[in-house]
């Protein structure tokens, strides 16, 4: 016989993420576990530390347990209901929050929005607006929160970081370390618009700007820096608790939505930067529905810069890790042709990358890749945050 205990009671270690990867994906894909956990009576694991593992990552709050090794398979499947699967997705009804940081994870799911402009009778378009996140007003919330969690849990205390960012992730860090009192330095390439800065610096935040094109350029130089220093690197583009909070919460918020409105999902499409979210939202999809859910992603043509994206060539980590249908190449031009059609048609001003985003999917429709059905396209961030660079394009007469 098996009972089901808190997940927290149990002593059990981490495993590597790519046996992580393989075992989420045997859960998500059979909707929940044939197998106990074996533990003695002081509520150590004897057997089963990667299932234990994998069910704390993502979020359960229950596992099933047994203290004899012969009852460790299970004579039913429990349902990833009954381990408490969804229960970490938990919106604040009256809207009231007792700090910013509730206010981030408390106002989750981020709203889905139709699109009028994209919308068929066969195919409808929503938007998942990542700009409701309170930081940065931008999907990057998410993982600055997660990354700076998990290192107070490894490390105890952070007294300085160090952080390589094009923009959104280092304003979430930096409001994050205002409300922790840390000390942080942020790093960015030259061609990010010039305004930010000044934002940096009024949140306190150290400002560093390199050579650089990308971000992915200078990793090595804030990493020596870092262990120089005496100070933390989360690192977004390695780091995988960038997939793991997408997983754990982006993704299962997509899948509520998708469930509580009667939608029949056919495609997510997104942006590939450090490519985290992305990926996550994948391996979810992929393993709980199979390739009913075409997964697209989203990068700058050769020659663009579009801010947020980047090129699959340049360095990513997770995207080679899940399955994406396809990846389109968007221009910048094409980028701001998206931002212009929604903000005129919708109402909303959705970022550059929002913009390449839109693009991409009615290049999905047009190529017949999607028919019907519903898509939902990740919009990590809000259109003022651009306006430098929206700026230049009226100047050379891009609209």
């Amino acid at each position: 016989m098996f009972r089901l205990v808190n997940l927290g009671e149990l002593k059990c270690g981490k495993t590597d993420f790519n046996s992580f990867l393989k075992l989420s994906g045997d859960i998500l894909r059979f909707g929940g576990v044939s197998k106990a956990i074996v533990i003695d009576r002081y509520n150590n694991v004897v057997k089963g530390n990667d299932l234990c593992d994998a069910l704390r990552r993502l979020g359960c709050v229950y596992a099933p347990v047994t203290i004899n090794e012969d009852s460790e398979t299970l004579a039913r499947l429990v349902t990833l209901e009954e381990l408490g699967f969804y229960e970490d997705i938990k919106p604040e009804p009256m809207r009231v929050f007792r700090s910013t940081l509730e206010l981030l994870y408390r106002n989750w799911p981020t709203p889905l929005v139709r699109l009028e402009s994209l919308s068929s009778k066969e195919v409808n378009v929503w938007c998942k607006l990542e700009w409701y996140n309170p930081y940065s007003c931008s999907v990057k919330d998410r993982i600055a929160w997660y990354m700076l969690k998990k290192a107070f849990e490894e490390l105890g205390r952070v007294d300085t970081l160090y952080e390589a960012t094009s923009t959104n992730t280092g304003l979430a860090l930096a409001a994050l370390s205002n409300i922790y009192g840390i000390k942080s330095r942020l790093y960015l390439p030259s061609t990010t618009q010039q305004c930010v800065d000044y934002i940096f610096r009024l949140m306190g935040a150290e400002v560093l700007r390199k050579e650089a094109t990308i971000t992915t350029e200078m990793i090595e130089d804030v990493k020596k820096d870092a262990l120089k220093d005496g100070a933390v690197n989360l690192n977004q583009f390695e780091n995988d608790y960038n997939f793991e909070v997408h997983l754990r919460y982006t993704a299962k918020e997509i899948d509520l939505q998708v469930r509580s409105s009667g939608l029949k999902l056919a495609a997510v499409v997104g942006g590939l930067g450090t490519s985290g979210h992305l990926s996550a939202i994948s391996h979810y999809m992929k393993n709980r529905y199979g390739d009913q859910v075409k997964v697209i992603g989203v990068v700058p043509a050769s020659g663009s810069i579009i801010p947020g994206i980047r090129r699959v060539e340049s360095g990513m980590k997770w995207v080679h890790l899940v399955k994406v249908d396809m990846i389109y190449d968007v221009t910048l031009k094409e980028a701001l042709e998206g931002l212009i059609n929604v903000a005129r048609r919708d109402g909303i001003l959705v970022g550059l990358s929002g913009g390449a985003i839109v693009q991409a999917a009615r290049k999905a429709i047009s190529d017949g890749v999607v028919n019907e059905g519903d898509i939902i396209l990740i919009i990590p961030d809000h259109g003022l945050k651009y306006i430098e660079i929206i700026e230049r394009c009226i100047e050379v007469q891009f609209f």
